[in-house]
Formats: structure tokens, C-alpha cells, sequence
């Protein structure tokens, strides 16, 4: 089993999409149902690999090897390591809450959504496991297609068009660049496996090139400042389950391509550019904090709040410590938990009230508490609050910038104090203060369903908050590789 078990969960979800195929489009519970059987079935496959896993090795796992252009020598190999086996659980978790999320609220070609976020699984599963930067480039693309059609047939507002088309061609843009740059690696070595290139070194020169190139495509899928007016535009228009697989998952891509290509493949050229991360993840912390609180609209907040923390992340994987490392890995995590649940939460108040300005809002702990403690929990793991996932994530990223730059760090923990303003500052509008019943006629507390979505986030939250060597051990022993950059 353990032979083929990466392969069968990068194509389940695909056997999903063919059941929903030959599906009778009028019966649209039983078409939500095989949806979510089978990304239930894929997490549990995720499960029973993250068991299997060896958390002490820091080799890649579970390898399988498909022959994949054999007239050019190559092959599609597929592995997991200590960062990839994370983002592989987190992704399989995601998923059924966002079919979940739109049992109700999509209204037309239910079918069509489901396929699309099946799809879209399957190109994430393929980001993380393939060895391969070619089928790496292949499926990182792949993923514009289905969140293209999501955010285009069922974003919420007029604007929708215009948003789907700026993520799609502020992303695919800066990845012609990562095309180019496997092009010359291909050219360069004969192979475009990522194992055979980790022995292999570049000189200097091709490194600094070669990691630019990268780094075009990687910094708008984080995204860094300046490129990330794309993400606000996206999340504002997509449908809810939409950005919480932006915000979940697509934001950690770019992460993950600086871990898995950039840092091993060009060492060199990571420590020449480490002064300009530093300065982008810095403006990021302190500019996209300030923006923040200028924000009327609900998604956009938590919008900008995201590329407040991937600033912290980049900040973190430019370090070439263990602290910073592993924390930004941890904090990608985190985000991914957070920020999904609160446009969760925010969706829940948009299917209600069909509006995201927060003037519009207050009182809802009145009309709405078991919304409202909900909320409350993840704004305070949104702000780091000890004792939620995103507190020892930050710490460590603080802790690592610490030792590398100590006036970097001080500049990045006021990010910390800007993330408790703006926050507190949301949660207070929206939840206090007088309920305004011209605008809110009449206000519904969770449903069944909605709580038992959110239920799960909260205490993955507080556990990985409170127990954070679950993810930490499994890190380690991958991570300390980066420490002798």
C-alpha cells in the first residue's frame, strides 16, 4: 500500500470528478454528497500517511516513481518530507469544509462547483508531492484554472470578472519567469529532478539569476508588497469557499517554492538577497498592519491581515535558523486554520445580511452569541494570543530574525501590536456597541451545520496552540538542513 499511497491521493480526488461527470445534474444533494465522500476519503488517506510518516528522518518518503517524457530521460517522481506531509493534511482538511461551506449558498451549477473544487484539490496535492520542478511548474499553474472559474461563475459581486482575470494574470505572469528559469536549470544539468539538483551547484552568477526568476513567481503567490493588490480584489469577489482556499492554502505556495527550490537549489544567491527580503517582509509587517485598519469591508481586513502574516513568513525562512524556519512553517499553518475560519465567519454574515461593510454591523453578541464567541476565539488567534497556533509561530520567527538582525526583529514585533489593534478594533464593530436594526432586520445565530464547521477549526487551533511539538517534531529534522546555508 504504502508503495502507491501518494499517487492514489493525488488522483482520488480526480475518480471523484468522473463519479460527478456521469452524475444526473438535477439530483444536486446526491452530487454534494459524492463530492464530499471523496474528499473525506482523501483526508483519511492523509491521515494514514501522516501516521505512517517518520517524523525523525529528514528524507523524502513514501517515493514513487512514474516514467513520465521517457524520450527525454524523464520521470515524474513523487515524495514527502517534513514540510510537505503538513501542507498535504492541511489541504485535505480544508477541502470538505469548503464543499460544506456552499451546501446551501451556491444556487446554480452546483455540479460544476463541486468538480472545480476537486480539481482544484488534486493541483494542490500535486503542488506539494512531485519531485520534479517541471511537474512542480505544471501543477502550480494548474491551480489558476479552477480558482479562475470559482471566483468568476460564483463570486459574490459585479466585479467578479475583473478580479478573476487580475489573479489570474498578476499569478501566471510572474510564474513565466520560474518557466525560464527550469528552462535554463534544464540546460544547464539534463534533469529537472529535484533530488539529482540538490548534488548539483550552480556558480554564483547563475544562482542570482536563476533564484530572481524564482522569486517573481513565488512573491506574487505569497504575496509580497508590491505585488499583492491582486489578493484584497480576489478575496473581496470570490465566494466564501473561495477564500478560504485562497487564504487556506494558495497564499502558502509561494512559501513553499522558496522551501522546496529557491533555499536548497541556489544557497548562495538566498543569503545575497536575504537584505531585500528582509526589507519587503518589514514593509509588509508595518505597511500591510496600517492598511488593515483603514479597511471598511470585512474580507478585505482579513485580506490585508494575510499579507501582514506572510510577511512574518518570509521574514522567518530568511533567517537559516531552526527558530525561524520551523516558526514560519508553523505560522503558514496557523494562517492557513485562522484566516480560514474567519471568512468563515464572515460568510456566515454575508449569507444573512448580503453585505461585508462593517458599518453596517453591531450588537450581533445580542442577536448572534454562539456566532460571536466564535469569532472571538479566532480574532484572538488572528492577533497570536499565547496559547493559540499562531503565538509560538510568531515567537519563533521573532526569536530567529532576533539572532540574525536585532533591529529587524523590533521592527517586525511592532507587526504584533498592529495585528492586536486591528483585531480587536474588527471584533469590536462588529460584535459591540449598539445593534442597528435599519440595516439588520433580523439576525440568525449559527446553524447546525455552520457550527459544526467551525467547531473543528477552534480546537486545531488551541491544540496546535498549546501542543505545538505535534507539528514542531515532524519539522525539525527537515528544517536544520537550512541551517547550513
Amino acid at each position: 500500500m504504502q508503495s502507491t499511497l501518494l499517487s492514489t491521493i493525488l488522483i482520488y480526488p480526480i475518480i471523484g470528478v468522473f463519479f460527478l461527470l456521469v452524475s444526473p445534474r438535477e439530483d444536486e444533494f446526491y452530487i454534494k454528497k459524492i463530492a464530499l465522500s471523496f474528499s473525506l476519503q482523501t483526508f483519511v488517506l492523509v491521515l494514514v500517511l501522516w501516521f505512517l510518516f517518520d517524523k525523525s528522518s529528514p528524507d523524502f518518503q513514501f517515493e514513487e516513481s512514474v516514467n513520465w517524457l521517457p524520450s527525454l530521460g524523464m520521470n515524474c517522481r513523487l515524495g514527502v518530507d517534513g514540510f510537505s506531509v503538513y501542507f498535504v493534511v492541511l489541504t485535505t482538511f480544508l477541502v470538505p469544509f469548503c464543499l460544506l461551506t456552499g451546501w446551501s449558498s451556491v444556487t446554480i451549477l452546483q455540479k460544476e462547483y463541486c468538480i472545480a473544487f476537486l480539481v482544484l484539490e488534486s493541483c494542490m496535492l500535486g503542488v506539494f508531492l512531485t519531485l520534479d520542478i517541471l511537474v512542480f511548474y505544471i501543477f502550480f499553474e494548474s491551480v489558476l484554472i479552477p480558482m479562475f472559474v470559482i471566483v468568476g461563475i460564483w463570486g459574490s459581486r459585479e466585479r467578479k470578472i475583473r478580479a478573476a482575470y487580475q489573479l489570474f494574470l498578476y499569478t501566471l505572469a510572474g510564474s513565466l519567469f520560474l518557466l525560464l528559469a527550469i528552462v535554463l536549470i534544464y540546460y544547464q544539468t539534463g534533469t529537472t529532478d529535484i533530488q539529482i539538483l540538490h548534488e548539483f551547484t550552480f556558480s554564483e552568477e547563475r544562482q542570482i539569476i536563476l533564484w530572481f526568476a524564482m522569486f517573481c513567481s513565488f512573491a506574487v503567490k505569497i504575496p509580497m508588497i508590491p505585488v499583492h493588490i491582486w489578493l484584497p480584489e480576489a478575496h473581496v469577489e470570490a465566494p466564501t469557499a473561495g477564500s478560504v482556499i485562497l487564504a487556506g492554502i494558495l497564499l502558502k505556495l509561494g512559501g513553499y517554492g522558496f522551501l522546496r527550490l529557491s533555499m536548497p537549489l541556489f544557497p548562495l544567491a538566498s543569503i545575497y538577497y536575504t537584505p531585500l527580503i528582509f526589507t519587503l517582509s518589514l514593509i509588509g509587517v508595518v505597511y500591510a498592519s496600517l492598511t488593515t485598519l483603514r479597511q471598511i469591508d470585512l474580507k478585505k481586513i482579513i485580506a490585508y491581515s494575510s499579507v501582514a502574516h506572510m510577511a512574518f513568513v518570509t521574514l522567518g525562512l530568511f533567517t537559516f535558523n531552526l527558530q525561524g524556519v520551523c516558526g514560519s512553517i508553523l505560522l503558514m499553518i496557523s494562517h492557513g486554520i485562522v484566516s480560514s475560519a474567519l471568512f468563515l465567519c464572515i460568510g456566515v454574515l454575508y449569507d444573512r445580511h448580503k453585505t461585508r461593510i462593517v458599518k453596517y454591523y453591531g450588537g450581533l453578541s445580542r442577536t448572534m452569541p454562539l456566532f460571536s464567541i466564535s469569532f472571538l476565539l479566532f480574532t484572538l488567534g488572528n492577533l497570536g494570543l499565547p496559547g493559540t497556533s499562531s503565538f509560538p509561530g510568531e515567537l519563533l520567527v521573532l526569536i530567529g530574525a532576533f539572532q540574525v538582525n536585532k533591529i529587524t526583529s523590533i521592527i517586525a514585533s511592532s507587526g504584533m501590536v498592529l495585528g492586536g489593534a486591528y483585531s480587536i478594533w474588527l471584533y469590536n464593530r462588529v460584535v459591540f456597541g449598539q445593534y442597528k436594526a435599519a440595516y439588520i432586520d433580523t439576525s440568525a445565530d449559527l446553524n447546525r451545520r455552520e457550527f459544526w464547521i467551525l467547531t473543528p477549526l477552534i480546537l486545531c487551533m488551541f491544540i496546535f496552540g498549546i501542543f505545538p511539538d505535534i507539528i514542531l517534531e515532524g519539522l525539525n529534522a527537515t528544517a536544520i538542513k537550512f541551517t547550513c546555508l
